[in-house]
């Protein structure tokens, strides 16, 4: 027989998944001396390097070998040797250690102060032209603090915060809920976009409720930008007739001015043919642009000089 066994009652074979969480947590704390006394091949030595008393060593892999019910050394003396189970055991041991090594490694870089990470998110309008200016100006200061950028819907990106996928994001509106933090930084005017043929196309400025009786392209629900249309649509007396929904402004911009429809966007980044945008008069048509992060949850040097940075912005955040 390969492998000798142990009677160990309490650990005989199951399928049950707690079993099995139980064993990895049970398991777990040893391993690191497990590897230890196998690459030395002798406990003295391993305690010796590992800076633990040597009684404390031995009870631990007698107790290892115990939980796991097979014989992981045979005892020669003062020096130990793997058994087949025990060379079988080392194989995933070094593998799971390395793998804990480098998640580490990885978090430790990724919270330096010089070098690490932030996981920041920002609205599809924002991507184009506001977040490459503001990540220019950032690394003026910090030439080497890395970014991951997520582009999404303001909603998705709350979500992004609170299941610790993103350290700040920008977003419309500004979310107010009591386990996020949220602070208020610009505003954006939004603008009636008509076609270039349309009977509104001459002017200037319009009041929304002028637009009543029109069909409207608008984000799909659950966007920021497509709940401040309705809410302003609403102020204006009216319920839009939407026609499309899309998931990006710029979509939306060419369904326009393919003449199906009008829409309520902010400025574009480069002005677009085949559409006129005008000045909405009442009501007040703007959309509030935030960063919020989670509450109680603590910055990493490198988040911390980013958010730092973007409320210093308030009020200069978007471009005139």
């Amino acid at each position: 027989m390969v492998h000798q066994q142990r009677s160990a009652a309490r650990l005989s074979p199951s399928s049950d998944t707690e079993d099995t969480t139980d064993m990895g947590m049970l398991l777990a704390p040893r391993l690191a001396h497990f590897a230890g006394v196998a690459r030395t091949e002798h406990v003295t030595r391993a305690a010796q390097e590992m800076n633990v008393p040597q009684s404390t060593l031995s009870r631990a892999m007698a107790r290892l070998e115990q939980d796991l019910g097979v014989d992981l050394f045979a005892r020669h003396g003062r020096t130990v040797s793997l058994t087949p189970a025990g060379r079988t055991f080392l194989t995933s041991v070094e593998r799971a250690l390395a793998e804990v090594q480098r998640a580490a490694d990885e978090v430790r870089a990724d919270a330096d102060a010089a070098t690490g990470k932030v996981a920041f998110g920002f609205l599809h309008t924002m991507g184009a032209e506001t977040v490459p200016g503001l990540l220019h100006a950032f690394r003026a200061d910090h030439p080497r603090v890395r970014f991951g950028l997520v582009q999404n819907h303001g909603e998705a990106m709350l979500e992004g915060l609170r299941a610790g996928q993103l350290d700040l994001c920008l977003t419309s509106p500004v979310p107010d809920a009591p386990d996020l933090v949220a602070r208020r930084l610009d505003e954006q005017k939004l603008r009636l976009v008509v076609p270039a043929e349309h009977r509104l196309a001459g002017r200037r400025r319009v009041r929304l409720a002028e637009a009543a009786e029109e069909t409207f392209v608008t984000l799909e629900p659950g966007y920021g930008l497509r709940r401040i249309t309705d809410a302003l649509c609403r102020e204006a007396g009216f319920r839009p007739r939407v026609a499309f929904e899309g998931e990006e402004a710029e979509t939306l911009r060419g369904l326009v001015a393919a003449g199906l429809g009008v829409a309520l966007l902010p400025p574009p980044t480069v002005p677009r043919p085949g559409v006129v945008e005008l000045a909405v008069t009442a009501p007040r048509a703007v959309r509030e642009i935030g960063v919020a992060w989670l509450a109680d949850r603590e910055d990493t040097p490198p988040v911390a000089a980013f958010k730092k940075f973007l409320l210093s912005r308030r009020g200069a955040l978007l471009p005139d």
